[in-house]
């Protein structure tokens, strides 16, 4: 993915008519933009069918016009960012117009979240790289409002992104709710003196005395619960028959990451002693392994594979995206997991290992764990999507890797 110089037809049609004094041509333009929507999507200006042209646009407000406009493409614009470099990603105003744009060339399933940044000041500010300076971009970075798809909510009070979706990006069928569909019930607990959010499949209750339900741990609950509506998701799973009755236990540990989500003993045998033995006595979760996945993302992602190395009698699943297995990075040196799998005993566990191809940080050791995994003869899937570590991606994939752990049970 980069940056390019190529135009989309529509603003080379909108600068020819600009340069010759076409009456209304900016107002014809945002007319078709607004029939098309954005961004906008034209082949490939090398006559690659697996490339797309992107362009990006953002329309100055008259009243407050930028001085520079920063495209935040999730996980791309972060490597340049890291590389001291945010001037590709700076958008162009073409002259003359309130029309700022910016062209990618992407691969034809690439999939990302995406956000703006005006800047009404000087140059460098618009430039600065430090953590505070990108802090403040984050926090106040815009979705795009002529994209026509549905949102990424955020938390935190930051604005939610716009989610730019490819052709042949992996279709996400489980992430919409139906209209008609039943709901299931959410309620809100402290287990071990953390909190967590149950939801269960529609009619459902703790005194229906049916069959032991299936158990869904998902870590980053904060993330999952109110921001991404996970219950909803599992409702849609349940709904299309995909998911056998489960639970959904959502627990919150985006507080406590670095403790929690670090290959952390006593987290995991919390988990494995006190949140599911609780939710088998109070839901009547199963207490089988083979029925209870554990699910996460980034450090949540190593932690899911950790569970299930560390307590495979109770997490017999485990689902991992974007894992970051290049952890720790001090004295113990990298990759501590992948050599405990690569030593260790094998379990009895099935893994789903689902890695972006933009994470140039943790690329190659989710390749490195998946090889190990398969050496010592594990059951393990894996997949590599074209993204970044971005919930756009993972809301599709945390429906596959669920679908593909507990539906196939």
């Amino acid at each position: 993915m980069h940056t390019t110089g190529a135009h989309s037809p529509l603003l080379t049609t909108l600068r020819t008519g600009v340069r010759a004094d076409v009456p209304g041509a900016e107002e014809e333009f945002w007319l078709h933009v607004a029939a098309r929507g954005t961004p906008l999507i034209d082949p490939d200006p090398h006559g690659d069918p697996d490339h797309r042209l992107v362009t990006l646009l953002w329309r100055d407000d008259p009243e407050r016009p930028a001085t520079d406009v920063l495209a935040l493409v999730h996980t791309v614009v972060d490597r340049d960012r890291h590389a001291g470099d945010l001037a590709p990603h700076l958008m162009r105003r073409v002259p003359g117009t309130s029309v700022w744009a910016l062209g990618y060339r992407l691969r034809a399933d690439h999939r990302a979240s995406y956000q703006f940044r005006p800047f009404r000041g000087t140059r460098q500010e618009a430039l600065r790289t430090d953590r505070a300076s990108w802090l403040s971009v984050l926090d106040t970075a815009l979705p795009d409002p002529l994209n026509p798809a549905p949102v990424l909510p955020a938390r935190d009070g930051r604005h939610p992104a716009s989610v730019l979706s490819l052709p042949a990006a992996p279709p996400q069928p489980h992430t919409g709710r139906r209209p008609s569909g039943r709901r299931g019930t959410t309620s809100v607990h402290q287990v071990g003196g953390r909190r967590v959010t149950v939801h269960l499949p529609p009619g459902r209750t703790p005194e229906t005395g049916q069959a032991p339900l299936a158990a869904a741990v998902l870590l980053d609950g904060e993330m999952w619960g109110p921001v991404l509506d996970a219950g909803a998701l599992f409702d849609q799973l349940h709904a299309e028959g995909a998911l056998p009755p489960t639970a959904a236990l959502l627990v919150d540990t985006m507080d406590h990451r670095m403790d929690d989500l670090s290959c952390n003993g006593e987290f995991v045998d919390l988990l494995a002693d006190t949140l599911l033995p609780w939710a088998e006595r109070e839901y009547g979760v199963a207490s089988a392994p083979e029925r209870t996945v554990i699910a996460g993302q980034s450090a949540g992602g190593l932690t899911a594979a950790y569970a299930a190395f560390r307590r495979p009698d109770r997490f017999g699943l485990a689902l991992s995206q974007s894992g970051s297995f290049w952890w720790p990075d001090d004295e113990r040196g990298t990759e501590w997991l992948t050599r405990q799998y690569a030593t260790g005993a094998r379990r009895p566990v099935r893994l789903r290992l689902e890695v972006g191809l933009q994470e140039w940080m943790l690329l190659a050791e989710n390749r490195r764990l998946r090889n190990v995994l398969r050496a010592r003869g594990y059951d393990v899937s894996y997949t590599e999507f074209n993204g970044g570590h971005d919930y756009a991606c993972w809301r599709g994939g945390i429906a596959d890797g669920l679908v593909h752990l507990l539906g196939e049970g």
